[in-house]
């Protein structure tokens, strides 16, 4: 064994402590959470906390489940995120397009105010979109919720897909045009299919976006389009918030969002390194 061998031995041993130990950190809460939701409900209240439960139960979950309107709330959510993603791709991607490919003054000012209101808290846009959902119609519907969720992930869908653009040769496009495509068709057949992997980067993050949000879901829904987040916040009874049940439907609600990162894990690495790469 080389002496080179014998320095990076102890090296690596040491980082993978170190993210062992960090991964630990960042999952404790997440883990906690599941571990109190198979705790019975008098011990989820106990003081001072317990990190495992002393009995396992189901009985949150089924607590959790029986409650009217979950079901609703997980069907309101799922649509609303979709609908919400597929608007935010199909606006982002020939505006990043434009902005990468043309490099005009105006779409560098474009993509710096895309960035100023992805800073924009949700509450100050969110007061004025009720007024206008129900000047129209629209308030307490899954479309209008969807038209707030893109007002996130449209900014930042953009801001990713120019630099997964900016990553792929011009020289794809000019060989597409020499074979007889025009911009668009070299855009649908060529530049799509190599990016596909920041697609779905892009996708998950606009996805996330709408599945996490609050704020507008409370402000902008009344009954009929709630999501799952509030109905999670309204788990109440009257000696205070029953954190049994709040947890079995919260761990129930983080589950889709877990298998679409498993599902899509291969092209969400293909897309972060691709991104990260120019040329």
């Amino acid at each position: 064994m080389s002496g080179l061998e014998v320095r990076r031995g102890p090296t690596r041993v040491l980082l993978w402590i170190v993210m062992i130990i960090t991964v630990l950190v960042y999952a404790f809460p997440f883990i906690y959470m599941l571990l109190t939701s198979f705790k019975a409900p008098l011990e989820t209240i106990a003081v001072p906390p317990r990190i495992l439960p002393t009995h396992w139960t189901l009985e949150n979950y089924a607590t959790a489940l029986s409650r009217d309107g979950v079901l609703a709330s997980f069907i309101n959510g799922l649509m609303t995120a979709v609908l919400s993603t597929v608007i935010a791709l199909v606006l982002a991607i020939p505006a990043a397009y434009a902005v990468t490919r043309y490099r005009t003054k105006y779409g560098q000012i474009f993509i710096v105010m895309a960035l100023v209101m992805r800073m924009v808290p949700p509450v100050a846009v969110g007061v004025p979109m009720v007024q206008i959902f129900q000047s129209i119609g629209i308030y307490d519907t899954t479309f209008a919720l969807s038209l707030a969720h893109v007002t996130i992930a449209l900014p930042l869908s953009v801001w990713l897909m120019s630099s997964f653009f900016e990553s792929v040769p011009v020289e794809l496009e000019e060989a597409a045009k020499i074979d007889g495509a025009s911009r668009l068709g070299a855009l649908w057949r060529v530049v799509l299919p190599v990016t596909a992997g920041g697609i779905a980067v892009t996708a998950i993050f606009a996805f996330l976006a709408s599945w996490n949000e609050f704020m507008f879901s409370l402000l902008l829904t009344a009954f009929r389009s709630q999501t799952t987040p509030i109905v999670i916040a309204n788990f109440q009874t009257q000696f205070g918030l029953d954190w049994g049940a709040m947890t079995a439907l919260a761990v129930l609600y983080s589950l889709p969002v877990i298998v679409l990162t498993l599902f899509l894990q291969r092209h969400i690495v293909a897309g972060m390194t691709m991104g990260a790469v120019k040329g």
